[in-house]
Protein backbone atom coordinates (compact mmCIF):
# COMPACT_ATOMS: atom_id res chain seq x y z
CA UNK A 1 0.00 0.00 0.00
CA UNK A 2 1.18 3.46 -0.98
CA UNK A 3 -1.20 5.64 1.14
CA UNK A 4 -3.20 4.92 3.77
CA UNK A 5 -5.07 7.82 5.13
CA UNK A 6 -7.22 7.18 7.90
CA UNK A 7 -9.48 9.32 9.45
CA UNK A 8 -8.24 12.61 8.09
CA UNK A 9 -10.36 15.64 9.11
CA UNK A 10 -9.92 19.44 9.01
CA UNK A 11 -11.35 21.59 11.82
CA UNK A 12 -11.39 25.67 11.39
CA UNK A 13 -11.59 27.53 14.81
CA UNK A 14 -13.34 30.75 14.23
CA UNK A 15 -12.99 32.59 17.85
CA UNK A 16 -16.26 34.63 16.54
CA UNK A 17 -18.32 31.96 16.59
CA UNK A 18 -19.62 29.41 18.86
CA UNK A 19 -18.91 26.33 17.21
CA UNK A 20 -15.90 25.29 14.91
CA UNK A 21 -16.08 24.44 11.38
CA UNK A 22 -15.13 21.03 9.63
CA UNK A 23 -13.84 21.30 6.30
CA UNK A 24 -13.18 17.32 6.19
CA UNK A 25 -14.49 15.01 8.40
CA UNK A 26 -12.86 11.41 9.27
CA UNK A 27 -11.85 10.51 5.21
CA UNK A 28 -10.14 7.42 4.75
CA UNK A 29 -8.57 6.29 1.62
CA UNK A 30 -6.47 3.53 0.16
CA UNK A 31 -4.15 3.44 -2.79
CA UNK A 32 -1.96 1.77 -4.14
CA UNK A 33 1.35 2.36 -6.37
CA UNK A 34 0.52 3.67 -9.66
CA UNK A 35 -3.20 3.50 -9.07
CA UNK A 36 -5.78 6.52 -10.17
CA UNK A 37 -8.52 7.97 -7.83
CA UNK A 38 -10.56 10.59 -8.29
CA UNK A 39 -12.74 12.89 -5.57
CA UNK A 40 -15.32 14.23 -6.86
CA UNK A 41 -18.25 16.53 -5.20
CA UNK A 42 -19.76 20.09 -4.92
CA UNK A 43 -17.89 23.55 -3.96
CA UNK A 44 -17.02 23.55 -0.63
CA UNK A 45 -17.23 19.53 -0.14
CA UNK A 46 -13.67 19.28 0.84
CA UNK A 47 -12.28 17.39 -2.13
CA UNK A 48 -9.33 20.40 -2.45
CA UNK A 49 -9.27 20.72 1.74
CA UNK A 50 -8.31 17.04 1.49
CA UNK A 51 -5.85 17.35 -0.87
CA UNK A 52 -3.85 20.56 0.79
CA UNK A 53 -4.44 18.71 3.86
CA UNK A 54 -2.20 15.35 2.11
CA UNK A 55 0.56 17.77 1.01
CA UNK A 56 1.03 20.08 4.09
CA UNK A 57 -0.36 23.18 2.57
CA UNK A 58 -2.87 23.88 5.49
CA UNK A 59 -0.73 25.59 7.80
CA UNK A 60 -2.84 28.31 9.76
CA UNK A 61 -3.05 28.95 13.35
CA UNK A 62 -6.84 28.61 13.74
CA UNK A 63 -6.83 25.11 12.06
CA UNK A 64 -6.87 21.88 13.47
CA UNK A 65 -5.56 18.63 11.29
CA UNK A 66 -5.82 14.85 12.74
CA UNK A 67 -5.78 11.59 11.96
CA UNK A 68 -2.90 10.29 10.01
CA UNK A 69 -1.82 9.69 6.08
CA UNK A 70 1.02 6.78 5.79
CA UNK A 71 2.93 7.04 3.07
CA UNK A 72 5.19 4.43 2.16
CA UNK A 73 5.71 4.12 5.60
CA UNK A 74 5.38 7.36 7.31
CA UNK A 75 2.91 9.09 8.97
CA UNK A 76 2.65 12.63 6.55
CA UNK A 77 0.28 14.29 9.31
CA UNK A 78 3.28 14.30 12.11
CA UNK A 79 6.09 15.49 10.01
CA UNK A 80 7.09 19.45 10.84
CA UNK A 81 7.52 21.36 8.27
CA UNK A 82 10.94 21.59 7.66
CA UNK A 83 10.43 17.46 7.27
CA UNK A 84 7.38 18.23 4.91
CA UNK A 85 9.46 19.83 2.40
CA UNK A 86 11.68 16.66 1.75
CA UNK A 87 8.31 14.75 0.41
CA UNK A 88 6.73 18.32 -1.38
CA UNK A 89 7.76 17.81 -4.96
CA UNK A 90 10.28 14.63 -4.58
CA UNK A 91 8.07 12.16 -3.33
CA UNK A 92 4.46 13.93 -3.83
CA UNK A 93 3.23 16.61 -6.49
CA UNK A 94 0.04 18.87 -6.66
CA UNK A 95 -1.07 20.28 -9.67
CA UNK A 96 -3.34 23.56 -9.03
CA UNK A 97 -6.40 24.67 -11.07
CA UNK A 98 -5.63 28.01 -12.67
CA UNK A 99 -1.68 28.42 -13.88
CA UNK A 100 -1.20 31.70 -13.69
CA UNK A 101 -2.01 32.48 -10.49
CA UNK A 102 0.75 29.76 -9.86
CA UNK A 103 3.08 30.18 -12.43
CA UNK A 104 5.64 33.02 -11.71
CA UNK A 105 5.46 36.06 -14.75
CA UNK A 106 8.86 37.29 -14.34
CA UNK A 107 10.57 34.01 -14.53
CA UNK A 108 10.70 31.73 -17.83
CA UNK A 109 9.64 28.74 -18.53
CA UNK A 110 12.82 26.31 -17.80
CA UNK A 111 13.76 28.12 -14.59
CA UNK A 112 10.27 27.91 -13.15
CA UNK A 113 10.37 23.68 -14.19
CA UNK A 114 13.75 23.52 -12.67
CA UNK A 115 12.53 24.71 -9.39
CA UNK A 116 12.13 21.80 -7.22
CA UNK A 117 15.40 20.55 -8.82
CA UNK A 118 17.67 23.20 -7.70
CA UNK A 119 15.46 22.93 -3.68
CA UNK A 120 16.07 18.53 -3.50
CA UNK A 121 18.90 18.05 -5.39
CA UNK A 122 22.20 19.50 -6.34
CA UNK A 123 22.92 19.49 -10.18
CA UNK A 124 25.08 21.01 -12.69
CA UNK A 125 23.18 23.93 -14.69
CA UNK A 126 23.00 21.93 -17.73
CA UNK A 127 22.02 18.55 -16.05
CA UNK A 128 19.01 20.24 -14.63
CA UNK A 129 18.42 22.02 -18.10
CA UNK A 130 18.49 18.41 -19.30
CA UNK A 131 15.98 17.31 -16.99
CA UNK A 132 13.52 19.95 -17.03
CA UNK A 133 13.40 19.98 -21.03
CA UNK A 134 12.43 15.99 -20.44
CA UNK A 135 9.75 16.78 -18.25
CA UNK A 136 8.03 18.92 -20.50
CA UNK A 137 8.26 16.89 -23.39
CA UNK A 138 6.55 14.26 -20.63
CA UNK A 139 4.01 16.68 -20.05
CA UNK A 140 3.20 16.89 -23.67
CA UNK A 141 4.61 20.48 -24.62
CA UNK A 142 6.28 20.75 -28.08
CA UNK A 143 9.05 21.95 -28.41
CA UNK A 144 10.48 22.02 -25.16
CA UNK A 145 13.80 24.00 -26.34
CA UNK A 146 11.85 27.11 -27.18
CA UNK A 147 9.68 26.90 -24.56
CA UNK A 148 12.49 26.79 -22.22
CA UNK A 149 13.07 30.85 -22.26
CA UNK A 150 9.42 31.54 -22.89
CA UNK A 151 7.68 33.07 -20.43
CA UNK A 152 4.14 32.78 -19.19
CA UNK A 153 2.07 34.68 -21.15
CA UNK A 154 3.21 33.71 -24.14
CA UNK A 155 1.51 30.16 -23.80
CA UNK A 156 -1.63 29.38 -23.81
CA UNK A 157 -4.08 28.02 -20.96
CA UNK A 158 -3.70 24.53 -22.55
CA UNK A 159 0.08 24.88 -22.82
CA UNK A 160 0.41 26.65 -18.85
CA UNK A 161 -1.15 24.02 -17.78
CA UNK A 162 1.28 21.61 -19.29
CA UNK A 163 3.90 23.62 -17.45
CA UNK A 164 2.52 23.01 -14.42
CA UNK A 165 2.46 19.16 -14.63
CA UNK A 166 6.55 19.14 -15.39
CA UNK A 167 7.02 21.28 -12.88
CA UNK A 168 5.09 18.11 -10.76
CA UNK A 169 6.26 15.52 -12.56
CA UNK A 170 10.39 16.61 -12.66
CA UNK A 171 11.36 14.82 -9.54
CA UNK A 172 9.63 11.74 -10.72
CA UNK A 173 6.68 12.01 -7.41
CA UNK A 174 5.23 8.46 -6.84
CA UNK A 175 2.18 10.30 -6.18
CA UNK A 176 0.69 13.28 -8.28
CA UNK A 177 -2.48 15.05 -6.38
CA UNK A 178 -4.12 16.90 -9.29
CA UNK A 179 -6.54 19.36 -7.59
CA UNK A 180 -9.03 20.31 -10.63
CA UNK A 181 -6.46 21.23 -12.91
CA UNK A 182 -9.06 20.92 -16.30
CA UNK A 183 -11.80 23.17 -15.00
CA UNK A 184 -10.57 26.40 -16.55
CA UNK A 185 -10.15 24.62 -19.98
CA UNK A 186 -12.17 24.44 -22.92
CA UNK A 187 -13.24 20.39 -23.66
CA UNK A 188 -11.08 19.76 -26.44
CA UNK A 189 -8.16 21.28 -24.03
CA UNK A 190 -9.23 18.70 -21.20
CA UNK A 191 -9.12 15.75 -23.46
CA UNK A 192 -5.90 16.53 -23.82
CA UNK A 193 -4.68 17.00 -20.65
CA UNK A 194 -6.32 13.91 -19.50
CA UNK A 195 -4.39 11.87 -22.22
CA UNK A 196 -1.09 13.27 -21.24
CA UNK A 197 -2.18 12.24 -17.23
CA UNK A 198 -3.01 8.80 -18.63
CA UNK A 199 0.19 8.34 -20.48
CA UNK A 200 2.58 9.33 -17.51
CA UNK A 201 0.18 6.88 -15.76
CA UNK A 202 1.11 4.21 -17.94
CA UNK A 203 4.66 5.11 -18.52
CA UNK A 204 5.86 6.41 -15.37
CA UNK A 205 3.97 4.30 -12.82
CA UNK A 206 2.80 7.64 -11.04
CA UNK A 207 -0.41 7.12 -8.92
CA UNK A 208 -2.83 10.24 -9.61
CA UNK A 209 -4.91 11.81 -6.76
CA UNK A 210 -7.56 13.63 -9.22
CA UNK A 211 -10.25 16.08 -7.88
CA UNK A 212 -12.53 17.43 -9.42
CA UNK A 213 -16.30 18.71 -9.37
CA UNK A 214 -17.21 16.90 -12.99
CA UNK A 215 -17.41 13.54 -12.96
CA UNK A 216 -17.18 12.75 -16.82
CA UNK A 217 -13.44 13.99 -16.31
CA UNK A 218 -13.02 11.80 -13.65
CA UNK A 219 -15.07 8.37 -15.59
CA UNK A 220 -11.95 9.27 -18.24
CA UNK A 221 -9.20 9.36 -15.77
CA UNK A 222 -10.17 7.07 -13.16
CA UNK A 223 -10.35 3.63 -11.98
CA UNK A 224 -11.81 4.31 -8.42
CA UNK A 225 -13.61 7.22 -7.52
CA UNK A 226 -14.82 8.93 -4.13
CA UNK A 227 -18.19 11.03 -3.74
CA UNK A 228 -17.81 13.84 -1.15
CA UNK A 229 -20.43 16.41 0.27
CA UNK A 230 -19.87 18.33 3.19
CA UNK A 231 -16.09 17.51 4.25
CA UNK A 232 -17.49 13.56 4.41
CA UNK A 233 -17.34 10.38 1.92
CA UNK A 234 -20.92 9.36 1.02
CA UNK A 235 -19.90 7.13 -1.89
CA UNK A 236 -16.70 5.58 -3.00
CA UNK A 237 -16.09 2.10 -5.16
CA UNK A 238 -14.77 1.17 -8.78
CA UNK A 239 -16.07 3.73 -11.46
CA UNK A 240 -18.37 1.73 -13.44
CA UNK A 241 -19.79 0.59 -10.72
CA UNK A 242 -20.82 3.91 -8.92
CA UNK A 243 -21.48 5.70 -11.91
CA UNK A 244 -23.82 2.69 -13.57
CA UNK A 245 -25.45 1.93 -9.80
CA UNK A 246 -25.38 4.81 -6.99
CA UNK A 247 -26.20 3.67 -3.87
CA UNK A 248 -26.84 7.32 -2.70
CA UNK A 249 -29.12 9.93 -3.52
CA UNK A 250 -26.31 12.75 -3.30
CA UNK A 251 -24.63 10.69 -6.04
CA UNK A 252 -27.64 10.00 -8.34
CA UNK A 253 -28.09 13.37 -8.09
CA UNK A 254 -24.42 14.23 -9.05
CA UNK A 255 -24.88 11.98 -11.99
CA UNK A 256 -28.04 13.22 -13.20
CA UNK A 257 -27.47 16.60 -13.22
CA UNK A 258 -23.98 16.23 -15.55
CA UNK A 259 -24.54 17.32 -18.73
CA UNK A 260 -23.21 15.33 -21.59
CA UNK A 261 -19.75 15.55 -22.89
CA UNK A 262 -19.20 13.62 -25.87
CA UNK A 263 -15.21 13.99 -25.71
CA UNK A 264 -14.70 13.05 -22.38
CA UNK A 265 -15.44 8.75 -23.17
CA UNK A 266 -15.03 7.00 -20.14
CA UNK A 267 -13.12 3.85 -19.13
CA UNK A 268 -10.60 4.19 -16.15
CA UNK A 269 -6.86 4.52 -16.62
CA UNK A 270 -6.18 1.49 -15.07
CA UNK A 271 -8.43 -0.78 -17.59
Amino acid sequence: MMLSVRDLSVVFTDWGKEKPFTAVDRFCLDMDRGEVVGIVGESGSGKSMTAHALMGLIRRAQVTVSGSAVFEGTDLLSLSREEMRQYQGRDLSIIFQEPMTSLNPTMRIGKQVEESLRIHEKLPKEERRVRALDAMALAGLPDPESLYTQYPHQLSGGMRQRVMIASALVLRPRLLIADEPTTALDVTIQAQILETLKDINRREGTAILFISHDLGVVKALCSRVVVMKTGKIVESGPVDEVFYHPQEEYTKLLISSRPARKKLRGGGANG
